[in-house]
Formats: structure tokens, sequence, C-alpha cells
């Protein structure tokens, strides 16, 4: 079944604590080639059949109303991800 990805991140003016916090913590293990960290979110639908133009037009609609907070988050991907048989590794 194919999955389709929704990746959603704060609005580049805005402060992210999370992405600071981050960074803190990657400076403080010596990782000090990093400038900066931004932390989102990722969800994965699994649909039922064949992904349509009009199953991602669905999915578009449902980030922007409920999967994300237009006023401090912006939708930055939305795409499918195909799937491996039972068994197959990457």
């Amino acid at each position: 079944m194919p999955t389709i990805v929704v990746e959603v991140m704060p609005k580049a003016e805005l402060l992210d604590p999370q992405g600071k916090a981050v960074l803190g913590a990657l400076t403080r293990l010596g990782q000090s080639q990093f400038s900066s960290v931004r932390v989102g979110k990722r969800f994965e639908l699994t649909v039922e059949g064949e992904v349509t133009d009009a199953v991602l037009a669905e999915v578009k609609t449902l980030a922007d109303e409920m999967l994300s907070n237009s006023v401090i988050e912006d939708v930055v991907g939305i795409h499918v991800v195909s799937t491996e048989p039972a068994g197959a590794s990457v």
C-alpha cells in the first residue's frame, strides 16, 4: 500500500525553541559544524488503493486545515513513498 508523507515546519520567521535546544545539545556534544536546527513534523498516511490526483488534493486540504497550524507552520512537502514488499530491505 502506498504512503503519502506530509512534512510541516515552523515558519522561517518564527523562533524554533526545540531547534535551539537540539542545536545547544549538539554543541555540547562537540558537534560545532552546525549553525542552525529546525524541528518539524512528519505525517505518514497509508492509502488503500491507488494514489490519484483526487487523493493528493484531499491530502493537501487535510494538511492545510488539520495537520498544520497556518499561523505558525508551513506545509513544506507532500509526496508519495513507494512501499517495499514484506520482507524486503533497503
